[in-house]
């Protein structure tokens, strides 16, 4: 079946996870905590993040998360300020991250769009950090939709917002493939009838993804390869 449409996942897989949110993550809880070295502790504990190496565990719900799962966790360790500005102090601040390309984005995804591909987003980050970070990568141009948790079609790993971007593109889910370097990321294409294909500029391991996926790669430069193994050659 011929792949028409590509929808990615962001963090972990446009962008690499450690080298993009590690030493951010780090920054937003000595701050959130105010100069409370002990405080800033529990909350890592609290996010399954080690201050000392500043990374994230593998296991930690915020790999997949969305910044109302995350402020929810920090709510009682932050009294200051409520669950809601506490969701939006975390999109504000995603949104000037210091990204780190996975692979240089515009040459991937022009080769992509030159292939005649349909390209999305739909990320468990919030919809303005989202836009924020393509805009700022200089490709936002290049996506016909972008989504987060809060724009109104739900997160994964349920496959509601998987369907609204078929439905926004014309594309079938079939002829649809999820991008992505999480379980949630392909638990959503399964269960919206999608190719997956597992990428590993994320967490999770081949052996988290692979059971899973379609193929998992090295991270999404290969993604072309792939295409040409499975008879789809670029245009000429």
């Amino acid at each position: 079946m011929p792949v028409d449409a590509f929808l990615f996942d962001k963090d972990g897989t446009l962008f690499d996870f450690a080298a993009t949110w590690n030493s951010w993550a780090a920054g937003v809880l000595k701050s959130l905590a105010g100069g409370d070295v002990a405080l800033a502790g529990v909350m890592a504990d609290t996010l399954r993040f080690d201050l000392k190496r500043e990374c994230f565990h593998p296991d930690s719900f915020v790999i997949a998360g969305t910044n109302g799962e995350v402020a929810a966790a920090l709510a009682p360790h932050v009294p200051h300020m409520s669950e809601a500005e506490l969701e939006r102090f975390l999109a504000e601040g995603a949104a000037n991250a210091a990204l780190a390309e996975a692979v240089p984005l515009a040459d991937f995804l022009d080769g992509l769009l030159a292939r005649g591909k349909v390209l999305g987003v739909m990320t468990n980050d919030a919809e303005v950090s989202a836009l924020s970070q393509l805009e700022r990568a200089g490709v936002l141009d290049r996506f016909t939709f972008v989504a987060g948790f809060d724009s109104g079609h739900g997160a994964k790993p349920d496959a509601a917002p998987l369907l609204a971007f078929c439905k926004a593109c014309g594309v079938a889910p079939e002829r649809t493939a999820m991008v992505g370097d999480s379980l949630h990321d392909l638990q959503a294409g399964a269960a919206a009838g999608m190719r997956r294909l597992g990428v590993l500029t994320g967490m999770a391991s081949h052996q988290d993804l692979a059971p899973h996926a379609d193929a998992v790669l090295p991270d999404i430069g290969h993604i072309p390869e792939w295409l040409d193994r499975a008879g789809q050659p670029a245009a000429q």
